[in-house]
């Protein structure tokens, strides 16, 4: 079925950064023509979906650079501790207490979220275990995914996920086999070591081998100056340095916050071509810091925004990371430290160049991947516009103005609302599911 989106107001992030007045006609999963569009250009297409955008703006759909599904069941769980302390009173315990069914409730949850708030694409960290269910939902659903198992395997790891170095890697493997580049390369795999004081020196080398030959890399570094001073003392090197040495900073690597750089390290980001996922919420909530973000900017570092997960946020809200992203590094880079298009770039094509997908998302432009999301600018929080559309954007819109939301050419959310996912069943499962994840996790019991 081909799909035709009018008269809407169209900021495509095309190279030029065009926006202009026109139609979107997608055939399949891809953009077909972009700008002005007549009968003749629709002529044989027998059927056809149409979208009204009057009033509206259709922006590329929006990609976040580091998310956790597994955790949106999580929500409001962990609240007023630092990274640490998060970890292993709270998240690491309701990880291990993880079936599969609950797997799927926290990730069709998060899902829903996303759509809603007009993300289409995530780099997700996955878990332990039941990674491969977070693939089933994604191609249940319609997520454009990029995620993997997580990998911890150091013997002071938390008990209830350490595996064996082996074993684990296997899994792995197995996984991008099976995977990467299913549903027409919408689904894609990514290594995942937690972190590296989850992660033996021998996982990590490992690891470094597969992204040697081509393989997808995704971890987090230096979110915590405690994890930073722990690393250095246990590694005999700093962060970012460390997972130089074992191969993972490269063109494919995407390392999730890089608050704390050592001396040297922003440099290793640059050369070697590695993407930082910023999280300024998640940064913010758990009181790591705030990321040098325009000083990786100026040196050429791709950057991606990411809401992180449910309990250190507690939103998957791309619009309030753009926000924050905009404001937080300016009392101390200045008011102009970073532009609203700049931001925007970051949760468009910025956050597709960071997982190597810039070819295919990113922007609305023909030949592409038909990730669309269009908002409703009409709101009085928005109310005038800003000269340029980019300002209003990032400072004043907000996921509740997203109206339709495309993904290769799908409709998964249409006035508002989920297509084909209720709401209502959404709720009563998370309910359900958060309720057995908290008694086996042996927890108190908390409102729900």
């Amino acid at each position: 079925m081909a799909l035709l989106i009018k008269n809407a107001l169209l900021v495509t992030m095309d190279a030029a950064r065009r926006v202009l007045r026109g139609d979107i006609l997608v055939e399949g999963s891809r953009f077909c023509r972009v700008g002005t569009i007549g009968r003749n250009d629709m002529l044989g297409l027998s059927k056809l979906s149409v979208i009204d955008g009057t009033g509206l703006w259709a922006l590329p759909g929006l990609v976040q650079a580091h998310v956790h599904l597994c955790q949106t069941l999580f929500r409001n769980q962990a609240e007023d501790l630092e990274l640490l302390d998060w970890l292993r009173r709270r998240i690491w315990p309701l990880e291990a207490a993880h079936d599969e069914e609950s797997m799927e409730a926290s990730a069709r949850l998060g899902i829903a979220e996303l759509f809603l708030g007009g993300t289409t694409t995530v780099l997700d960290m996955g878990s332990v275990r039941h990674t491969a269910v977070l693939f089933e939902v994604a191609r249940a659903t319609g997520l454009r995914f990029v995620g993997g198992k997580a990998l911890m395997d150091d013997p002071g790891t938390f008990p209830g996920l350490r595996e064996l170095t082996a074993e684990c890697l296997a899994e792995s493997d197995a996984l991008a086999a099976k995977w990467d580049g299913a549903e027409e390369g919408r689904l894609r795999y990514a290594y995942a070591p937690r972190f590296a004081l989850s992660c033996t020196d021998r996982l990590l080398r490992e690891v470094g081998e597969r992204v040697a030959a081509g393989a997808r890399l995704h971890t987090h570094a230096s979110e915590n100056r405690s994890e930073c001073e722990m690393v250095r003392a246990s590694r005999g090197a700093t962060n970012i340095h460390y997972l130089k040495q074992a191969g993972l900073c490269t063109k494919r690597s995407v390392l999730a916050h890089c608050v704390w750089p050592a001396e040297g390290e922003a440099e290793v980001l640059a050369d070697t071509g590695t993407a930082v996922a910023h999280c300024p919420s998640s940064n913010l909530k758990l009181g790591s810091g705030i990321a040098p973000i325009p000083d990786y900017l100026g040196r050429g570092i791709r950057v991606g925004l990411g809401a992180d997960g449910a309990p250190c946020n507690n939103r998957l809200d791309a619009f309030e990371e753009m926000r924050l992203a905009s404001l937080i590094p300016r009392p101390r880079f200045g008011a102009s430290a970073i532009s609203a298009e700049r931001v925007f770039e970051m949760a468009t094509v910025g956050g597709a160049e960071a997982l190597g997908l810039e070819k295919e998302i990113g922007s609305i432009e023909e030949g592409k991947q038909a990730d669309v999301t269009l908002v409703d600018p009409r709101g009085v929080h928005a109310l005038p516009h800003a000269p340029e559309v980019y300002g209003t954007i990032v400072h004043s819109l907000r996921a509740a103005d997203v109206r339709h939301v495309v993904v290769a050419g799908r409709p998964v959310v249409r006035d508002g609302d989920l297509v084909g996912l209720s709401q209502e069943a959404l709720r009563r499962r998370a309910a359900d599911q958060w309720e057995a994840v908290r008694s086996r996790a042996g927890l108190g019991r908390g409102p729900v």
